[in-house]
């Protein structure tokens, strides 16, 4: 006998692994971790870099969303999700929207109001019209209460709203998700599926940033 689709599944739309400067995570170890800790699908959205998430999802086509997560040329991160061709890190935002819907992606705006990566909030109301998804909340954001005014921005904005682990290390893993109806792994499938979505997850402990400098380090790093 067949079994049956899950009515529901949980998604994590931002992760990294080795292919990220700043991680040293097996990609496969990655997922493995994400699936035995209750998730049902993955993205992976490198540091401009593609090539690992593609390959990740050629293997694996129903547990893994191929992205990037590119520092465009004002200096803050957006994700394109489902993306067949990398962006090269510089791309002004509202070009990197742009080759994003070109080649069939979604457009992610994470942790829109973080220091340094998100830009503290400057671009955060110029953006939303421009993006698909806002990251409202990111598992390694600190303190959490960062995660609040991104909220109030999808609503503001009408956005559907999305939640990403932000895992640079296996510990990591699970930390944030999304729960939606259980649908095909492809773009406006999501779309549809994350206008009923309900987001989960927890803030990692600080130190859990020690990770990702050691990472840093560790790939300069002779032998």
């Amino acid at each position: 006998m067949t079994t049956p689709p899950k009515p529901t599944i949980r998604v994590d739309l931002h992760n990294h692994t080795n292919g990220s400067f700043d991680c040293l995570s097996d990609p496969e170890a990655l997922l493995n971790r994400a699936l035995e800790r209750g998730l049902d699908r993955i993205a992976i959205t490198d540091h401009n870099r593609l090539s690992v998430a593609l390959q990740m999802f050629e293997r694996h086509p129903d547990r893994i969303i191929p992205g990037e997560e590119v520092k465009t040329g004002e200096g803050f991160d957006l994700i394109g999700l489902y993306l067949k061709k990398e962006i090269p890190r510089g791309t002004p935002a509202r070009e990197a929207c742009e080759l994003i819907r070109e080649d069939g992606g979604l457009v992610y705006l994470p942790h829109p109001f973080a220091p340094g990566k998100g830009g503290r909030g400057k671009h955060a109301e110029s953006m939303a019209p421009h993006v698909d998804v806002i990251e409202v909340f990111n598992a390694r954001l600190h303190p959490g209460r960062l995660n609040e005014p991104a909220e109030s921005l999808a609503a503001s904005h009408g956005k559907l709203r999305g939640a990403g682990s932000d895992a640079h290390s296996l510990r990591e893993a699970a930390g944030a998700w999304v729960e939606l109806p259980t649908h095909e792994n492809e773009p406006q499938a999501l779309m549809h599926a994350l206008e009923k979505a309900h987001v989960s997850g927890r803030t990692a402990p600080l130190w859990i940033h020690l990770a990702s400098t050691w990472a840093k380090i560790r790939k300069v790093i002779p032998g």
